[in-house]
């Protein structure tokens, strides 16, 4: 196994790329005319995944070392279709029910109310624009 160095807060760990390797789809094998670039390490691009979902950065705003955006967003666009990210979180949260466990009879939505920002009156009633 190719041990990654933990410099990088933003760097998978073995332990964790271990859980999550299995559920990334083998990709569709390129054109012999039209080979394209070297596909890049899905390591490398589920890393700048998360950075991106844990920074709340832009695509474009992603540090050039992590790989360029395109590559980046378009890695996230096919994982997105082919349903890693589901089965990541379905795979975690398995762990979690044989780790701690799940009481999956009873169950919560968290939500928050907050004021919107064009809001009617302090009655809340909405103005028709009439007068």
């Amino acid at each position: 196994m190719n041990t990654q160095q933990n410099t990088n807060p933003f760097s998978i760990s073995d332990e964790l790329w271990v859980r999550i390797e299995p559920l990334i789809p083998v990709p569709q094998p390129k054109r012999r005319d039209r080979p394209g670039r070297p596909r890049q390490s899905n390591r490398q691009m589920m890393a700048a995944i998360f950075y991106v979902l844990r920074t709340g950065c832009q695509w474009k705003a992603l540090p050039r070392d992590m790989g360029a955006a395109s590559t980046v967003h378009d890695r996230f666009q096919e994982w997105r279709a082919a349903g890693v990210f589901e089965r990541m979180w379905q795979a975690g949260l398995q762990a979690y029910d044989a780790l701690k466990g799940v009481d999956w009879e009873w169950q919560a939505m968290d939500g928050a109310m907050t004021k919107a920002p064009l809001g009617g009156k302090r009655n809340g009633s909405q103005s028709d624009g009439s007068g």
